[in-house]
């Protein structure tokens, strides 16, 4: 996999910058949407939005210099024209760039779900101890918590996906705004 990788010579500063940029917009966002809809404290849902969009950017960015070799000639300087100089040559890469966002996009959803998924889960304070046992019946008993974790999963997913629209909506006008 990393036979002929070698540093690149010539760095695309303005693509971190606004990647940088991007994460910093994004989290924000994020952190606001878990404080309201899933009611943490803002310590907690600033930790969440930015570890799923850390981890979420750095699995994309792994997933794209993997991919970036097998890509044909003619789609690379097409990426190398847009990150240098911000233009397009071929009139048909817009068509793919915007399939290639929806792509992203709901991708990037739905690896933010499985981690925040993961990190309430795993963070919360009750999330390894064994359930109490009460007096009433075991019918009753799975009947809510199938409920319970139904009504969570909802929550999150919904939440996530509010989140998400929410911010790659602010990068959008970000990057219409520059583009002016």
């Amino acid at each position: 996999m990393f036979d002929n990788w070698t540093l690149p010579r010539l760095l695309p500063l303005g693509v971190i910058l606004f990647n940088l940029l991007f994460v910093l917009v994004a989290i924000p966002i994020e952190a606001y949407v878990f404080n309201i809809r899933l009611k943490f404290d803002k310590k907690t849902s600033i930790f969440y939005a930015i570890g799923t969009n850390l981890f979420s950017g750095t699995l994309g960015w792994i997933i794209f210099f993997y991919l970036e070799p097998f890509l044909p000639i003619g789609l690379k300087s097409e990426l190398i024209n847009f990150v240098f100089f911000n233009s397009f040559i071929s009139a048909n890469t817009q068509g793919t760039l915007i399939i290639t966002t929806f792509i992203i996009f709901f991708l990037t959803f739905l690896l933010k779900f499985l981690l925040l998924q993961l990190f309430v889960f795993t963070l919360s304070e009750d999330g390894w101890k064994k359930p109490e046992i009460t007096t009433t019946s075991q019918r009753r008993q799975w009947r809510r918590a199938a409920g319970g974790v139904r009504l969570q999963a909802t929550n999150l997913v919904i939440t996530t996906l509010i989140a998400n629209s929410l911010s790659y909506t602010a990068i959008t006008i970000i990057l219409l705004i520059r583009n002016r």
